[in-house]
């Protein structure tokens, strides 16, 4: 027994709304220990969506649709299934009556569109919509076959969810195991060297080991089922713990952590201060560490030094090094560190200055080329270069703040 999304609405398709109805259920059957391994996007097309209906009911039990319930033309999502299941639809009047109180309530009179979000299949119950006018169905049509159908609006469904859908499923068996997932994430690797390093637990059954990748960054995805969230987290454990070891400096922690959140724990805990000194990212690396609620006690704040004028007057950097090494070099980037680490009174400081692009590269330093400044405790100061290639702006600043905040992470082992 398993479960499908189908998200139906053509402006999903079009890339005019994210879809996070799905990634909401996807979570929610997670939580009852349901199994789903599809999930589909179909447009506001009846051809389309009898297609996928028919798809569907070969590879899942459970079939969860969301949207097209609305009074338009064009929401046909409660009238394609009953077409396709070929069963007639019926007028409820206690639905007719809550939709005309609902346009009351707001002081509007109901338009005779909204009369078809009264017509549900014969035999279909009612799904009822607390916060809209358009109520949804559960209907058992055939056997093994368990079809809900919620509102494309986030809010809607989700109250239908919580307040009718999981005590209905609860009440048919479902929801005595949960599947629990734990992250692990990882800089300094990447995905495909991590996999090769734990390849004997990628096969496990339960739990189960998924890597995937983002920006600078690697995941590990360990799930398991069971029958409670902590009998869960006892299967999960030892093999988090055997992946930690094996990773070693590069897992730096797990589910909502952050590289700014780790550093400021770090600093916290040894009651240590950082100050920032940027040129290319522009205040990107700040805006990280002042995301982390409290980071007042450990950050002492930064500065935005993108002119060479502002790098000497602010910073200290000695206008020879500027005019020998150019502003993208490491003996900038070590005295801009250092400088920012003098001006502020800190424990630490991180610096940055590069080559974000789209222009401004040249043979010898790329759009891509970023230099570090990292100045501590006991005299440590020093600089390195990352070539980060011909990437976006946006990705050679966010990948630079990361890659500083990790450089920092490191050091305060």
């Amino acid at each position: 027994m398993s479960a499908e999304i189908i998200c139906v609405g053509t402006e999903i398709l079009l890339g005019d709304i994210v879809n996070t109805n799905a990634q909401y259920l996807g979570q929610e059957l997670a939580n009852l220990g349901i199994p789903h391994y599809y999930q589909t996007v179909v447009g506001d097309n009846p051809t389309r969506l009898k297609q996928v209906i028919e798809i569907a009911l070969h590879r899942a039990s459970i079939l969860l649709f969301t949207g097209g319930l609305g009074p338009t033309p064009d929401d046909l999502t409660i009238e394609t299934i009953a077409d396709y299941f070929q069963t007639p639809l019926t007028e409820h009047p206690e639905l007719l009556k809550d939709i005309k109180q609902k346009f009351a309530s707001r002081g509007l009179i109901m338009t005779p569109s909204n009369r078809k979000q009264a017509l549900l299949p014969i035999r279909a119950e009612i799904l009822p919509n607390s916060r809209g006018t358009a109520p949804g169905i559960i209907w058992q049509p055939q056997p093994d076959c368990l079809i809900m159908t919620f509102p494309g609006v986030p809010s809607e469904m989700q109250t239908m969810w919580r307040n009718t859908a999981i005590p209905f499923l609860k009440s048919q068996g479902w929801g005595k195991e949960v599947i629990y997932s734990q992250t692990l994430r990882f800089r300094g690797t990447g995905e495909s060297a991590l996999a090769e390093k734990v390849q004997h637990l990628l096969n496990l059954s339960n739990p189960t080991v998924a890597p995937y990748a983002s920006q600078g960054e690697v995941r590990l995805r360990i799930s398991a089922k069971a029958l409670s969230e902590d009998a869960a987290l006892g299967i999960i454990e030892p093999v988090a713990q055997e992946i930690q070891t094996i990773a070693g400096l590069d897992y730096f922690g797990m589910n909502d952590d952050t590289l700014a959140s780790v550093v400021g724990e770090r600093l916290r805990d040894q009651a240590q201060t950082l100050s920032v000194a940027e040129s290319c990212t522009g205040g990107g690396l700040g805006a990280l560490l002042t995301g982390t609620p409290g980071s007042s006690f450990y950050f002492s704040g930064g500065i935005i030094a993108y002119a060479n004028e502002t790098k000497i007057k602010l910073l200290g950097v000695k206008p020879e090094s500027l005019a020998q090494a150019g502003a993208v070099s490491e003996i900038v980037a070590a005295e801009m560190a250092q400088g920012v680490r003098t001006q502020l009174g800190t424990d630490w400081s991180l610096s940055i200055t590069g080559v974000a692009g789209p222009g401004g590269g040249s043979p010898e330093k790329p759009v891509g080329t970023v230099c570090f400044g990292l100045a501590g405790p006991q005299q440590l100061l020093k600089s390195w270069t990352i070539q980060l290639g011909n990437r976006p702006r946006s990705q050679v600043r966010h990948r630079s703040a990361h890659i500083a905040l990790d450089a920092l992470r490191r050091s305060l082992l």
